[in-house]
């Protein structure tokens, strides 16, 4: 790739949130703390889902798949940073900073899809109860999953590429923690037209369609829920949906929240702190909104434990004998 200048581009420097030596073993570990956690949460999610055949269900089906995209989507901005902070660099090479810019976003636009997935679920949970199993067999739970795969791996493709045909002059600071997609655009000594309205135009596409159908989904849940005469049963409908509500809720209004504050404050390391809320926090927080409130989830934890616990005995036994 031929720049302004005829060099070739081989790195950028990541500026991250501080450049003050004394704040970066603060940041390491806070950041390696929420990785941890995240990670390990969402593991036990996967394991629950998978070792208990009770929730091998549809909704537990996406959740486990979701908890898989969370650990994903966090390993691909979290340990370059932790790297970069130990080994005191701030450098990504060209072709890592493209390879973190596509995994970046497909992770998050499935995440962004299978919450829509999801949302559907509930729909055909409430307001369709007798038909659930039939409609939400295990082709369609499939095929959903694929598609979302599909579409995400499409749009982070198409995003990529058209990232690879622009040319860098030699300011290369990214004032973020992260290849994001925008900031490196706005590196680019070269035409950049066509990057910001694939940008725009797939973003409202591919974000905007998935949040109208949660939006119709859950609307049509409301409706559902009021017609129930009794107030258990509404309280019963609505906490199958509680969890899904709230990660929803935590997801959009992070994204939504850093969109508008970085666009009212043009303030690009502003925007790489509250960047976290959705690229760290709401994947940190989602297994504890799914388990703490949901039984199903601390049974198969307490048999998956007990089980291992006890297959551990016997082991230690075997051996002593």
């Amino acid at each position: 790739m031929g720049p302004g200048n005829n060099t070739i581009i081989s790195e950028f420097l990541l500026l991250g949130f501080s450049e003050e030596p004394a704040l970066q073993p603060l940041i390491f570990g806070l950041f390696l703390s929420m990785y941890l956690v995240t990670v390990l949460g969402n593991l036990l999610i996967i394991l629950a889902v998978s070792s208990d055949s009770h929730l091998h269900t549809p909704m537990y089906f996406f959740l486990s798949n979701l908890s898989l995209v969370d650990i994903c989507f966090t390993s691909t901005t979290i340990p370059k940073m932790l790297w970069n902070i130990q080994t005191q660099s701030r450098v990504i090479t060209y072709a890592g900073c493209i390879t973190q810019l596509y995994f970046f976003l497909l992770f998050a636009g499935l995440d962004d899809f299978l919450l829509a997935v999801m949302a559907y679920d509930r729909y055909v949970a409430i307001c369709h109860p007798l038909h659930y199993m039939v409609i939400m067999n295990s082709r369609l739970c499939g095929l959903l999953v694929l598609m979302s795969w599909i579409t995400s791996a499409l749009n982070s493709l198409l995003q990529s590429l058209i990232v690879l045909s622009l040319s860098f002059c030699m300011d290369l600071e990214i004032p973020h923690y992260f290849c994001e997609l925008k900031e490196v655009v706005q590196l680019a000594c070269s035409d950049t037209f066509l990057n910001t309205m694939v940008m725009y135009f797939v973003g409202v596409l591919l974000a905007g369609g998935p949040l109208a159908g949660i939006i119709y989904s859950y609307s049509k849940i409301v409706s559902s829920i009021r017609a129930i005469s009794s107030a258990q049963g509404k309280y019963k409908a609505f906490s199958t949906c509680a969890s899904h509500l709230s990660v929803v809720s935590l997801f959009y209004v992070t994204i939504l929240g850093v969109y508008f504050s970085s666009a009212a404050a043009h303030n690009s390391q502003l925007g790489a702190a509250a960047s976290v809320l959705y690229t760290v926090v709401t994947p940190m927080l989602n297994p504890f909104i799914y388990s703490l409130r949901n039984k199903d989830i601390k049974r198969a934890l307490k048999r998956f434990f007990g089980m291992a616990g006890t297959k551990g005995t016997i082991i230690s036994g075997q051996k002593c004998s």
